[in-house]
Protein backbone atom coordinates (compact mmCIF):
# COMPACT_ATOMS: atom_id res chain seq x y z
CA UNK A 1 0.00 0.00 0.00
CA UNK A 2 2.83 2.35 0.88
CA UNK A 3 4.49 1.75 -2.51
CA UNK A 4 1.24 2.30 -4.38
CA UNK A 5 0.88 5.68 -2.67
CA UNK A 6 4.42 6.64 -3.64
CA UNK A 7 3.80 5.56 -7.23
CA UNK A 8 0.61 7.64 -7.39
CA UNK A 9 2.43 10.62 -5.84
CA UNK A 10 5.23 10.24 -8.41
CA UNK A 11 2.73 10.12 -11.26
CA UNK A 12 0.93 13.24 -10.00
CA UNK A 13 4.22 15.15 -9.67
CA UNK A 14 5.24 13.97 -13.15
CA UNK A 15 1.95 15.06 -14.67
CA UNK A 16 2.16 18.48 -13.01
CA UNK A 17 5.74 18.90 -14.22
CA UNK A 18 4.79 17.88 -17.75
CA UNK A 19 1.87 20.32 -17.86
CA UNK A 20 4.06 23.16 -16.57
CA UNK A 21 6.78 22.38 -19.13
CA UNK A 22 4.29 22.22 -21.98
CA UNK A 23 2.83 25.56 -20.88
CA UNK A 24 6.28 27.14 -20.88
CA UNK A 25 7.00 25.86 -24.40
CA UNK A 26 3.57 26.90 -25.63
CA UNK A 27 3.89 30.49 -24.44
CA UNK A 28 7.09 30.88 -26.45
CA UNK A 29 9.61 33.63 -26.04
CA UNK A 30 8.35 37.02 -25.00
CA UNK A 31 10.79 38.91 -27.15
CA UNK A 32 8.10 40.60 -29.24
CA UNK A 33 6.55 42.23 -26.19
CA UNK A 34 9.93 43.14 -24.76
CA UNK A 35 10.97 44.88 -27.97
CA UNK A 36 7.74 46.85 -28.15
CA UNK A 37 8.01 47.84 -24.47
CA UNK A 38 11.57 49.08 -24.94
CA UNK A 39 10.62 51.09 -28.02
CA UNK A 40 7.63 52.55 -26.16
CA UNK A 41 9.91 53.44 -23.26
CA UNK A 42 12.20 55.49 -25.50
CA UNK A 43 9.29 57.11 -27.36
CA UNK A 44 7.74 58.05 -23.99
CA UNK A 45 11.09 59.41 -22.83
CA UNK A 46 11.20 61.70 -25.86
CA UNK A 47 7.66 62.85 -25.10
CA UNK A 48 8.58 63.49 -21.46
CA UNK A 49 11.61 65.50 -22.57
CA UNK A 50 9.33 67.72 -24.65
CA UNK A 51 6.94 68.24 -21.73
CA UNK A 52 9.85 69.11 -19.44
CA UNK A 53 11.49 71.35 -22.05
CA UNK A 54 14.60 69.15 -22.20
CA UNK A 55 15.07 69.35 -25.92
CA UNK A 56 18.79 69.72 -26.46
CA UNK A 57 20.42 67.22 -28.78
CA UNK A 58 22.23 65.66 -25.81
CA UNK A 59 18.87 65.01 -24.10
CA UNK A 60 17.31 63.18 -27.01
CA UNK A 61 20.12 61.63 -29.03
CA UNK A 62 20.54 58.63 -26.67
CA UNK A 63 16.85 57.75 -27.10
CA UNK A 64 17.08 58.02 -30.88
CA UNK A 65 20.19 55.85 -30.88
CA UNK A 66 18.45 53.26 -28.69
CA UNK A 67 15.44 53.24 -31.00
CA UNK A 68 17.75 52.70 -33.98
CA UNK A 69 19.51 49.85 -32.26
CA UNK A 70 16.21 48.23 -31.28
CA UNK A 71 14.88 48.60 -34.81
CA UNK A 72 17.63 46.25 -36.03
CA UNK A 73 15.90 43.46 -34.10
CA UNK A 74 12.42 43.85 -35.58
CA UNK A 75 12.72 41.28 -38.37
CA UNK A 76 14.66 38.64 -36.42
CA UNK A 77 12.14 38.78 -33.58
CA UNK A 78 8.84 39.08 -35.49
CA UNK A 79 9.40 37.06 -38.65
CA UNK A 80 7.89 34.99 -40.09
CA UNK A 81 4.66 36.90 -40.72
CA UNK A 82 2.02 36.55 -43.42
CA UNK A 83 3.08 39.40 -45.71
CA UNK A 84 6.82 39.29 -45.10
CA UNK A 85 7.95 41.70 -47.84
CA UNK A 86 5.55 44.41 -46.65
CA UNK A 87 6.63 43.85 -43.05
CA UNK A 88 10.29 44.18 -44.04
CA UNK A 89 9.50 47.39 -45.95
CA UNK A 90 7.73 48.92 -42.96
CA UNK A 91 10.64 48.02 -40.66
CA UNK A 92 13.02 49.53 -43.19
CA UNK A 93 10.91 52.70 -43.32
CA UNK A 94 11.16 53.02 -39.54
CA UNK A 95 14.93 52.60 -39.66
CA UNK A 96 15.12 55.18 -42.46
CA UNK A 97 13.12 57.68 -40.42
CA UNK A 98 15.38 57.16 -37.42
CA UNK A 99 18.49 57.40 -39.60
CA UNK A 100 17.36 60.76 -40.96
CA UNK A 101 16.85 62.00 -37.40
CA UNK A 102 20.29 60.76 -36.37
CA UNK A 103 21.86 62.48 -39.38
CA UNK A 104 20.34 65.79 -38.31
CA UNK A 105 19.27 65.42 -34.66
CA UNK A 106 16.40 67.64 -33.52
CA UNK A 107 17.74 70.53 -31.44
CA UNK A 108 14.58 72.15 -30.08
CA UNK A 109 11.24 71.01 -28.69
CA UNK A 110 9.33 71.68 -31.90
CA UNK A 111 11.78 69.53 -33.86
CA UNK A 112 11.65 66.76 -31.26
CA UNK A 113 7.85 66.87 -31.41
CA UNK A 114 7.93 66.61 -35.20
CA UNK A 115 10.39 63.72 -34.95
CA UNK A 116 8.15 61.94 -32.46
CA UNK A 117 5.16 62.39 -34.77
CA UNK A 118 7.16 61.05 -37.74
CA UNK A 119 8.26 57.98 -35.77
CA UNK A 120 4.74 57.48 -34.48
CA UNK A 121 3.40 57.40 -38.05
CA UNK A 122 5.98 54.77 -39.03
CA UNK A 123 5.07 52.66 -36.00
CA UNK A 124 1.34 53.05 -36.68
CA UNK A 125 1.74 52.00 -40.32
CA UNK A 126 3.10 48.65 -39.21
CA UNK A 127 0.74 48.22 -36.25
CA UNK A 128 -2.30 48.92 -38.40
CA UNK A 129 -1.44 46.03 -40.67
CA UNK A 130 0.33 43.52 -38.45
CA UNK A 131 -0.69 43.98 -34.82
CA UNK A 132 -3.29 41.38 -33.93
Amino acid sequence: MRYAGLIVLGLVIGIIGTVMTMGAFKSGPHMTGALMHMQAFHMDALDTNIKQNHCAVTDNLPHLQALRSLSNDIEPIFLPVENESDFRQKASNLRGAIDSLLAAPPADCASVGAALTKLGHECKACHDEFKH
